[in-house]
């Protein structure tokens, strides 16, 4: 099969622009694809497809594909590169429509922005259905001719990193545990020569005095896991690294206090944060990208026992603040707070972590950008500009004292876990939460609460866990190894 990309004219009673590729194919036959579009009813929209049959032997469907306006660029209404993301949309309709067609094999018109166009047919086709029986046909995607076979393949790792995340996120609990979740990092991680993975157990755990994380583990059969990836890229071992701490719940049953049963198998994507930015080293070390990388992902399940924590008990983190758990739900944060107290120990250059924290994030926006809480304008405008570029929009959200007073306010403790006025402001006070355990001058909290899952948003993710969002960490990651002067 093969997908061509056709602009929409900029008047509407013009002839519809085909991008180069559709240019040279229209010639390859004749001008034939031209008249059957002009006598196949209406110019293209933007995202819609026409299919042909029988034009060439080599390609014995081609999928013509709506790419809306010609020079579409940033628009600063919508925070990202219309042209990326109509490149995207489009190129992953007409892949899917050569899936549907049983074909093994797809060509892929660059049009214009060959990475876009590689991450939307990657992206586009990914489905989990590793436990099925009746599969959907593979269909390996490839360029169309050779003119920017190096930008294809960066778009090709950029998207199997986020395809990576989504797998994770999509597995059963009872498939990815904790501990399974580790081994396929090291197994992901084994060929890289510069890359080290350390998987801590509950011992090790428990001589870091990570209180906090260790009370929420207890509730489960399966046993803590603190994993802990270094990668090597940078010029200098000893140069300052980026550190990024992902939240690593397996599942999250909500503890004591449990969530409604409507819509927990979801809770097996808790692990979000530490697949997004466990997928980011991978595709970081998979572009080589010069500089150095640490992941930390504290990895549990939170479940109900009778070992679990109460709402009322008073826990201890690794930087010595009493924790009071009001509610054993907000249990993300208490994960969290050891392992940014340990994010300390590395001399880090920045530190995000990332966490699907509070369902307060999903109705401030939604699964339009991840709220990002940062301490750091330098921070902030990497992780923005990178946003742009990746089409995965972050939106800044803020760190005010006046959050803070209200998880310091508390009877028995430090800090409580949810704040005095536990409706208001959630995905807010979680952050000030964070913020307790904090003292680098660079870092942000990523609540990807919101884009954890897809209905049909994105036009180029199905439906399913969404791996947001790994490719604008892997982005900002880029951007920070070219940045020296930070």
């Amino acid at each position: 099969g093969l997908v061509l990309g056709i602009y929409s004219s900029e008047k509407d009673e013009g002839a519809a622009q085909f991008t180069s590729a559709g240019d040279a194919f229209d010639r390859l036959v004749s001008g034939k694809l031209r008249e059957l579009l002009s006598i196949s009813g209406p110019p293209l929209k933007k995202g819609k497809t026409r299919i042909f049959h029988g034009l060439h032997q080599d390609f014995p469907s081609v999928v013509v594909v709506g790419l809306g306006k010609k020079n579409a660029g940033v628009n600063d209404q919508e925070n990202w590169n219309e042209g990326k993301e109509n490149i995207r949309a489009a190129v992953a309709v007409g892949c899917r429509q050569i899936q549907d067609l049983e074909m093994p094999c797809v060509e892929v018109d660059s049009c214009g922005d060959a990475q876009a166009a590689a991450e939307g047919a990657i992206l586009g086709l990914h489905e989990y259905n590793e436990l099925k029986q009746k599969k959907k046909p593979v269909v390996t995607p490839q360029l169309h001719g050779s003119a920017e076979s190096e930008a294809w393949q960066k778009g090709v790792i950029y998207a199997e990193g986020q395809n990576l995340a989504r797998y994770l996120m999509e597995a059963p609990a009872n498939y990815v545990t904790p501990s399974k979740f580790a081994e396929h990092m090291e197994q992901k991680l084994r060929s890289f020569s510069n890359v080290k993975v350390h998987v801590r157990p509950e011992s090790w755990i428990a001589t870091q005095q990570m209180g906090a994380f260790l009370s929420v583990a207890k509730g489960s059969a399966e046993p803590p896991i603190f994993l802990e990836i270094h990668y090597s890229g940078g010029a200098n071992t000893n140069d300052s690294p980026l550190v990024l701490v992902g939240k690593g719940v397996t599942f999250d049953s909500g503890g004591i206090s449990l969530k409604p049963s409507a819509g927990m198998d979801a809770m097996r994507a808790d692990m979000g944060g530490a697949a997004t930015i466990c997928s980011a080293i991978v595709t970081a070390a998979a572009l080589n990208l010069p500089l150095n990388i640490i992941g930390l992902a504290p990895l549990c399940e939170n479940m109900p026992s009778g070992k679990a924590n109460k709402p009322g008990d008073v826990v201890r983190a690794k930087n010595g603040k009493t924790i009071q758990v009001d509610n054993t739900d907000a249990e993300g944060r208490l994960l969290l707070a050891d392992a940014l107290c340990y994010a300390h120990n590395f001399n880090a250059r920045a530190i995000v972590n990332a966490a699907t924290l509070t369902g307060a994030m999903d109705v401030a926006l939604g699964s339009a950008a991840t709220g990002v809480f940062t301490n750091s304008s330098w921070l902030w405008t990497h992780l923005y500009e990178a946003s742009i570029l990746t089409g995965d929009r972050v939106w800044r959200m803020p760190l005010f004292e006046h959050y803070t007073k209200q998880v310091t306010d508390c009877p028995l403790a430090d800090l409580s876990n949810i704040g005095k006025y536990s409706r208001a402001g959630g995905a807010c006070t979680a952050a000030a939460f964070l913020k307790e355990f904090v003292t680098a001058s660079h870092w942000a909290h990523l609540d990807i609460a919101g884009v954890m899952s897809n209905k049909d948003e994105v036009p180029y993710l199905r439906k399913g866990m969404a791996g947001r969002p790994t490719r604008t960490l892997v982005e900002f990651a880029a951007r920070l190894s070219q940045d020296s002067h930070s």
